[in-house]
C-alpha cells in the first residue's frame, strides 16, 4: 500500500502541462479532425452536428454540460473520444454524500515515512465524466471550479497541475429533479457548451442494437490521435482569424441578450469570449482558417443558452431567445477595400456573395 501511494504521488508531482506537440498546417489539421470524427462514429451513434459541437468544445479548450435523459449514450461518447486520442479516462458518479475530496483527492498519513502523502482523485485524468452533477451538493460542485478554470487542483495549500488536454463532461437529468441541487449560474458559465444528445433516429437505433448484439462497441476501438495532436489542434484554433466586424457582431449579440424582455440577466463578457473561441473551433472543423457568421450562428445556442437567466428557467425558452437575437441582429459585411490579407479577402468575398 505504501509503495502504491508513494508511486502515485510521484506520478502526480511529475505531471507536466501537457505532452509535446508540433505545429500543424491546415491540411494536417483537417486530416486529424476527419479521422477523429470517423473513429468516434465507429463506436458511438451521434448526430453529425452534435458530434461536431462536442469536438468544438474540445478544440476550444472548454468543458461540456450534457443535459439528457439516462441511456442515450453520454458515457459511451465520452469513452469513445478518450480512446480515440489515447487519453486517460475517469468517471465520477455524483450522490448527495459525495465529498470534494472524493473527486480531487486527499492527503493520508504514511506511518512508515511519518508524513502526509497526497492521493489523487478521479479528477486527475485527461477526460473526466462527472455523471449527474446536480445530485452532488453545492460544496462538492464547487470543488470542480478550479480544475475547470485553471486546470489545476489545490489541496492543503499544495498546487497540483492537471495533465493536458483536460476535458470535463458533466451530465444531468433534466426530468428527474427530486433530491437534486441545480447548478448556480456562476458554475454554468464555466461550461463552454451545453448540449443534448437526444433520442436517435429509427435507423440509428437499429444500428445501436446491431453493434451491441455480440460485444461492446468500444472493444476494438483504436486510437487515431495522440494527446499531443489534440494540443496542436487547440493551438491552431487560436490562430483562426476573426475580423473586427465579426467581433462587433458578437458584442451586438451579447448586448441584445441583456435588453431582451424575457431575460433577467444577459450573457457576460466571458460568454462573448467563449462564443468567439467556439466559432474559431467550428471554423477549423469546417476546414477553414477564418471565421464566418455561419460559424457564430452554428454554436450560438450551445454557447449562450445556458448563460441566460430567463423569467422562466427553461432550456427551450433560452434557445428561443437566442434564435430571436440571431434574427434581430444584422450580420456585418466587411468592405473588400479594407481587407489586406488574402484570407480575409476570401472571407469578405464570400460574405458579399451571400448578400
Amino acid at each position: 500500500m505504501t509503495q502504491t501511494v508513494t508511486q502515485t504521488l510521484k506520478n502526480v508531482s511529475s505531471i507536466s502541462p501537457g505532452p509535446a506537440y508540433k505545429s500543424l498546417t491546415l491540411t494536417e489539421a483537417i486530416d486529424f479532425i476527419d479521422r477523429l470524427q470517423e473513429n468516434v462514429n465507429q463506436a458511438a451513434v451521434v448526430k453529425p452536428q452534435t458530434l461536431k459541437l462536442i469536438l468544438t468544445t474540445i478544440l476550444g479548450r472548454g468543458h461540456l454540460l450534457l443535459e439528457d435523459v439516462p441511456g442515450v449514450g453520454k458515457t459511451l461518447v465520452a469513452k469513445a473520444l478518450a480512446r480515440s486520442i489515447s487519453a486517460s479516462f475517469k468517471r465520477v458518479q455524483c450522490t448527495p454524500d459525495l465529498l470534494p475530496s472524493d473527486i480531487t483527492g486527499a492527503s493520508i498519513y504514511n506511518q512508515k515515512e511519518q508524513r502526509f502523502i497526497f492521493v489523487p482523485g478521479p479528477l486527475f485524468a485527461q477526460f473526466v465524466l462527472v455523471d449527474e452533477i446536480n445530485r452532488a451538493t453545492p460544496r462538492t460542485q464547487s470543488s470542480l471550479l478550479e480544475s475547470m478554470a485553471e486546470r489545476q487542483v489545490t489541496v492543503d495549500g499544495q498546487r497540483y497541475p492537471l495533465e493536458e488536454p483536460f476535458f470535463l463532461i458533466a451530465t444531468q437529468n433534466p426530468v428527474e429533479t427530486a433530491g437534486t441541487f441545480p447548478l448556480p449560474e456562476a458554475q454554468l458559465d464555466r461550461f463552454l457548451m451545453s448540449l443534448s444528445l437526444g433520442y436517435p433516429q429509427f435507423e440509428d437505433e437499429v444500428l445501436i442494437l446491431e453493434r451491441e448484439e455480440q460485444e461492446d462497441p468500444l472493444t476494438n476501438l483504436e486510437a487515431v490521435l495522440s494527446p499531443g495532436d489534440v494540443l496542436a489542434l487547440q493551438e491552431l484554433v487560436k490562430n483562426v482569424g476573426v475580423v473586427r466586424p465579426l467581433k462587433e457582431y458578437i458584442v451586438s449579440l451579447l448586448t441584445a441578450t441583456r435588453s431582451h424582455p424575457d431575460v433577467l440577466l444577459g450573457v457576460s463578457p466571458r460568454g462573448g469570449v467563449a462564443l468567439q473561441r467556439a466559432a474559431q473551433a467550428m471554423a477549423l472543423l469546417n476546414h477553414r482558417n477564418f471565421v464566418t457568421p455561419d460559424d457564430i450562428k452554428t454554436v450560438a445556442k450551445a454557447v449562450l443558452g445556458h448563460r441566460l437567466i430567463t423569467l422562466e428557467r427553461s432550456t427551450e425558452l433560452a434557445h428561443r431567445i437566442v434564435d430571436s437575437v440571431l434574427n434581430s441582429v444584422p450580420v456585418p459585411l466587411q468592405p473588400p477595400g479594407k481587407v489586406s490579407s488574402p484570407t480575409l479577402q476570401r472571407l469578405s468575398n464570400r460574405l458579399n456573395n451571400q448578400s
